[in-house]
C-alpha cells in the first residue's frame, strides 16, 4: 500500500475562509446591564497601556548577548550605602527643618549631609500650588525638602517660629535612652506595686541599685530635683514619744483626715515595723520633733517617715486624695470618638474635631512596647491642639506594667485622661493575657485600677465588653465596684469576646449595667451607633448612660 499524506490547504485558501468569517456583533447597552456591565461610549474609553515585550535570555535590545551582571560583596554594597548618605541629595533632617548647619546635634559625625547650597542646586524643581502648612499659618515640617519651598513665606527654626510645633506628646531622646536601658525611674509605680503586695516582675536596673545602696539617694527622672531616700532599717522609739504614749491613758488613736486600709506586706520588705508598737500609739503625731526641716523626709504612698541624727522615728498619716478630689471630666452628652486601632490615627481625629467631635482618645498602645521607648508605639500617643480633651487607651497584662505605663503617660504627656482597654479580642493581644481575658479574671482587673490610679491624678477609665465568653456575662458584676478601686468612667461594649461583630449589641444589658453603677461613675455605651437616630435613642432610654461612644459609624460616615 502506497502512503497517503494529508491533504494541506494552501495559505490563500486560510486566509480567504479568515476574511469571509463574520466579525462578532458589539453587545448592546441592555446586553451589558443585563451582565452587570456598565456601559462606555468608545470615545471615553483610554488605550491600554503600552507594555514592552520580556527580552529573551541571553539577548539584549540591540540582538547581542546580555553581558552579566557581576554580584557585589556586602562590603560593596554597604560602601555604596554610605556614599550615598553622604550624597547631597541626603539632606540631614534637622538641617533641612531649621536652615542651619549648627542645628544637628552630631554635628560632623551626622551621616547626612549639611550642605544646603549643593541640596538646592540638585532639588527638583518645586511643584505647583502652595504648602498646605504654610496656607493654614502653619511651620512647614519639611523646610528645606519641601516641594513647594518657593511658597514658604519665612524658613524660622520650630523653637523660634510662633506656632511651633503643631503636635505634642513627642518623645525626646534622652527619655528614649532611658527607657532602652532600662534606667528610668518609676518611683510612684513602684511603692504602690509594694503598698499592695503584689509581685514586681519588671524592675529596671536604676530601681536594683537603689534596692543593693539604700543609704544612697538617686534623682528622679527628667528635671525633678527631688530626692528619693531609703527608709532606715534600725528604727528605735523616741523616748518623747513612749512617754506621751504611757500618759494617754490607753486610749486608741483617732485621725479623722485618714481613711487608712492596712496593706499586704510585701514579701521582700527590708523594714520590719513592730505592730504591737504601731497598735499602741496615742496622742498626735506632729510637732514632737523641733528640728523636723533638718531631718529626711522619705514619703511612700501616702505615709512620710523622717529620721535625724538622733535615731529618732516619727510617722505621719498622710491623706489619701480621695477619688471625688482628682480632676473630674464630664462625659454627659459629649460626642465620644472611640480609639479605632489602626484607623484611628492623628489626621482622622482633625477631621472628626472639624465635624463636632468632643472627646478623643488615641489609639490603644502596648505597655510593653511603650516601656521599652518604641517610636512606633510613641507615635500613637501624638495629640493635635485641636484635641481640647484628649486621652490615650493603653493595654497591659500585670498591675506592674499597666501602673509603670501609667506614671509614665503621666510624665511626660500631655493628656486629660487615661483609658486602660480591657475588651480588646485581637488574638495576639489575648494570648498574653491583656484585653478581654481580663474579664476571667476580676481579681487582677482590681489590682490593675488599684494601682494604676493612685500613681496619678489625672482621670482613669476602663474600657470593658460584656463577657469572654457569649452567655456568661460580667461586666454588671464589676461596675459596682471599679469606681471604689479608683475608675471614673466605665465604657461598655454590648458584645462579648467570642462573640465578635456576628451578632447585634446588647443595650438592654448595658442599660442594666448603668442602673447598678454608683452615682459619681459615668457609664459610656458603645456598639452600633451609626446614625445620630441611635446616638439619642440610646442616651434617652436609659439616663444613667452619659453618653455613646462613636466607632464604625465615624468610618462609615464621618459626618455622623
Amino acid at each position: 500500500m502506497a502512503a497517503t499524506t494529508p491533504a494541506t490547504d494552501p495559505p490563500d485558501a486560510l486566509l480567504a475562509v479568515t476574511a469571509d468569517a463574520p466579525t462578532p456583533a458589539r453587545p448592546t447597552p441592555a446586553e451589558l446591564v443585563a451582565r452587570a456591565v456598565a456601559p462606555v461610549k468608545p470615545a471615553f474609553l483610554c488605550p491600554p497601556p503600552v507594555r514592552e515585550a520580556p527580552k529573551e535570555e541571553g539577548k539584549a535590545a540591540g540582538g547581542g548577548a546580555v553581558v552579566k551582571v557581576e554580584k557585589k560583596s556586602k562590603r560593596q554594597l554597604k560602601r555604596e550605602r554610605q556614599q550615598e548618605q553622604k550624597s547631597t541629595s541626603h539632606l540631614c533632617i534637622e538641617v533641612g527643618k531649621s536652615g542651619n548647619v549648627d542645628s544637628c546635634k552630631y554635628g560632623t559625625s551626622c551621616h547626612f549631609s549639611h550642605d544646603i547650597n549643593a541640596y538646592l542646586s540638585q532639588k527638583p524643581a518645586d511643584l505647583e500650588g502652595t504648602c498646605p502648612f504654610t496656607a493654614l499659618g502653619h511651620l512647614c515640617p519639611y523646610g528645606l525638602t519641601c516641594r513647594f519651598l518657593s511658597t514658604h513665606k519665612d524658613n524660622l527654626a520650630p523653637q523660634n517660629h510662633p506656632e511651633g510645633n503643631c503636635e505634642r506628646n513627642p518623645l525626646s531622646k534622652e527619655i528614649q535612652k532611658l527607657l532602652w536601658k532600662s534606667k528610668y525611674k518609676f518611683p510612684k509605680a513602684s511603692a504602690q506595686i509594694k503598698l499592695l503586695g503584689l509581685k514586681d516582675g519588671n524592675k529596671n536596673k536604676a530601681e536594683a541599685v537603689n534596692d543593693d545602696n539604700p543609704d544612697e539617694t538617686c534623682n528622679l527622672n527628667g528635671d525633678d530635683k527631688t530626692l528619693l531616700s531609703s527608709i532606715p532599717e534600725n528604727v528605735e522609739p523616741d523616748p518623747t514619744l513612749c512617754k506621751e504614749i504611757d500618759n494617754s491613758g490607753g486610749e486608741p488613736l483617732v485621725v479623722d483626715s485618714v481613711e487608712s486600709v492596712e496593706p499586704r506586706a510585701s514579701k521582700k520588705s527590708k523594714v520590719e515595723v513592730d505592730e504591737t508598737r504601731d497598735n499602741e500609739i496615742k496622742g498626735p503625731t506632729t510637732g514632737i520633733h523641733d528640728n523636723e526641716a533638718e531631718s529626711e523626709v522619705n514619703s511612700i504612698s501616702g505615709v512620710k517617715v523622717s529620721s535625724n541624727n538622733q535615731s529618732s522615728c516619727k510617722v505621719d498619716l498622710i491623706t489619701i486624695p480621695h477619688l471625688r478630689e482628682k480632676k473630674i471630666i464630664d462625659f454627659r452628652e459629649k460626642l465620644y470618638l472611640a480609639p479605632l486601632t489602626t484607623v484611628g490615627n492623628l489626621p482622622f481625629r482633625r477631621l472628626c474635631k472639624t465635624l463636632g467631635a468632643d472627646v478623643t482618645c488615641g489609639e490603644m498602645a502596648m505597655c510593653t512596647n511603650l516601656l521599652q521607648g518604641q517610636a512606633s508605639e510613641w507615635a500613637l500617643l501624638r495629640r493635635h491642639p485641636s484635641e481640647d480633651l484628649f486621652g490615650v487607651q493603653i493595654c497591659g497584662p500585670y498591675p506592674d506594667t499597666v501602673a509603670r505605663t501609667v506614671e509614665l503617660v503621666d510624665n511626660e504627656c500631655s493628656v486629660d485622661f487615661i483609658d486602660i482597654n480591657m475588651g480588646c479580642p485581637i488574638d495576639i493581644v489575648v494570648n498574653k493575657g491583656a484585653g478581654s481575658s481580663l474579664l476571667t479574671k476580676p481579681m487582677r482587673i482590681r489590682s490593675i485600677v488599684q494601682a494604676a490610679s493612685t500613681v496619678t491624678e489625672k482621670p482613669l477609665t476602663v474600657k470593658v465588653r460584656t463577657a469572654f465568653f457569649e452567655g456568661r456575662n460580667r461586666a454588671d458584676s464589676l461596675v459596682s465596684d471599679i469606681y471604689n478601686w479608683g475608675a471614673s468612667a466605665i465604657t461598655i461594649h454590648g458584645r462579648s469576646r467570642q462573640q465578635r461583630y456576628s451578632k447585634l449589641a446588647d443595650w438592654d444589658y448595658i442599660y442594666q449595667c448603668a442602673q447598678k453603677a454608683p452615682d459619681y461613675l459615668h457609664v459610656i455605651g458603645n456598639g452600633d451607633v451609626f446614625s445620630f437616630t441611635d446616638w439619642n435613642k440610646h442616651v434617652s432610654d436609659c439616663s444613667k448612660i452619659s453618653t455613646c461612644m462613636i466607632a464604625r459609624g465615624a468610618l462609615i460616615k464621618v459626618s455622623i
